[in-house]
């Protein structure tokens, strides 16, 4: 199994990419199946149920609005923001849905979207039961989906076989691991983004994947640029007020250029982006969207302070941060269900460390380096949600993961390359580390800030 860059980098849709964009894709999927079936004309009910992370923090995270929208047959990545009110507003009326929007059937939210939050299934935490039903409210087909982490969706019965969530592709230069991955960029004279884009040439011309990158950096500026003009409170129960339009706004009106204003310029960077991923707004997973404003972030400050920025040194950034962040994915988990914080904020600020120091013309040895000392410094991060929502604290934690990621890379591109703690070293270590982590630290909101700080 191989990952393509794209993969890790895909558009979608706000507040989270395992509780919102993966159940929106899982309940697609099953629509999709059964007509692969042939018991897509047969159904006349669908019922779904929710266990464990989903079930307890998925109405913060919109998990019920993204399992009705997947039903209807949207997709995170090209969903219309203007059809999801009223296409809601008719399901709940009505109580009835149209699968893939074509084939009417009986829904009642109240008795057929379950929220279990005292079950777990056992392949993961991210569980979900979906069943179709006919005119005898007769079993037709049932399936299990689970959403393992930025987006992505397997089966039951895909669990064991496909892990790392790849496609069955030769690429040129297979790497499973930090060490792997330097020995063939040794072996070929290739530096890591050269290799990267060498093995995308399996899933697609260069011209596309290009073009794609660019259109995902595109999609990160336009995100920024939205939480800059953007005001007021964010969805919710804690009333959050958006920070960012305030902080930009200090920052453009300046006078005075102060030694840290690149920082406050960061932050700003990353509180727009998770502001409107919050919000339910577009962005990139990064590779999930609680962890969306890091890799935005870095880039920005590349582009914005960096003399030379290019669009080639962005593709450098992309190509290199996908190949660590495909690491994580393979050998540990991007979820933080399984993992938490660590899993997202570690893992986006080690892909962003070393994206950094590729666009910056750094070796091997240093974007390996810089990737190291992101995650270390977020060993044991916990996912704590106050109220199940992607506010608390997971916003201001991607202004100081991207902070944390500049500085990695600076650290790393002061030295020679050379380290103690290797990569593949630190993976498994956050691996481990997710693994002894009580559950309530992991996308609960059983523990941490999420019991300690009032929800209103």
């Amino acid at each position: 199994m191989n990952l393509s860059v794209l993969d890790i980098f895909k558009i979608g849709i706000g507040p989270s990419s395992s509780h919102t964009m993966g159940p929106m894709n899982a309940t697609r999927m099953f629509c999709e199946d059964l007509v692969s079936r042939g018991l897509f004309d047969a159904t006349r009910q669908v019922s779904v149920q929710l266990y464990g992370s989903l079930a307890l923090t998925g109405r913060g995270h919109c998990t019920d609005r993204a399992v009705l929208l997947g039903l209807e047959g949207f997709a995170p990545e090209t969903l219309d923001p203007d059809l999801v009110e009223p296409t809601l507003a008719r399901i709940q009326s009505s109580q009835r849905l149209k699968l893939l929007g074509r084939h009417e059937v009986e829904f009642d939210e109240a008795l057929d979207l379950l929220w279990l939050k005292d079950q777990v299934l056992a392949g993961h935490p991210n569980g979900m039961r979906v069943t179709a039903f006919g005119d005898g409210r007769e079993a037709l087909y049932s399936e299990e989906f689970y959403s393992i982490g930025g987006g992505f969706v397997l089966r039951a019965s895909e669990l064991g076989a496909a892990a790392g969530s790849g496609r069955e592709v030769k690429v040129r230069y297979p790497f499973s691991s930090g060490d792997s991955l330097l020995a063939q960029c040794r072996e070929h004279g290739l530096e890591i983004h050269e290799l990267v884009a060498a093995n995308e040439l399996a899933f697609r011309p260069a011209a596309e994947t290009e073009a794609a990158l660019l259109r995902i950096w595109g999609v990160m500026q336009a995100c920024v640029e939205r939480g800059f003009k953007a005001s007021g409170l964010l969805p919710g129960s804690l009333k959050v007020r958006r920070r960012a339009p305030k902080l930009y706004r200090t920052l453009s009106e300046s006078r005075e250029v102060r030694p840290l204003d690149v920082m406050d310029w960061v932050d700003a960077f990353a509180l727009a982006v998770n502001e409107e991923n919050a919000a339910g707004g577009k962005v990139v997973t990064a590779p999930t969207n609680g962890a969306a404003g890091i890799v935005p972030a870095v880039l920005m400050f590349y582009n914005r302070f960096e003399p030379g920025a290019s669009d080639a040194g962005v593709l450098r950034f992309l190509y290199t941060a996908g190949a660590i962040g495909m690491l994580y994915k393979t050998n540990a988990s991007i979820s933080g269900a399984e993992m938490g914080c660590q899993g997202e904020v570690g893992v986006a600020c080690s892909m962003a460390a070393g994206g950094l120091v590729a666009a910056l013309n750094g070796s091997n040895g240093h974007v390996e380096n810089a990737a190291e000392i992101g995650m270390e410094h977020n060993l044991g991060l916990t996912c704590d949600p106050v109220a199940g929502l992607v506010q608390i604290p997971c916003i201001e934690r991607n202004a100081m993961g991207a902070v944390k990621a500049i500085n990695a890379a600076r650290l790393a591109m002061r030295g020679d390359g050379t380290h103690k703690v290797s990569l593949d070293h630190v993976i498994a270590t956050m691996r481990q580390t997710g693994l002894d982590m009580s559950v309530i630290y992991k996308e609960t909101s059983e523990g941490g800030l999420a019991v300690n700080v009032p929800e209103c």
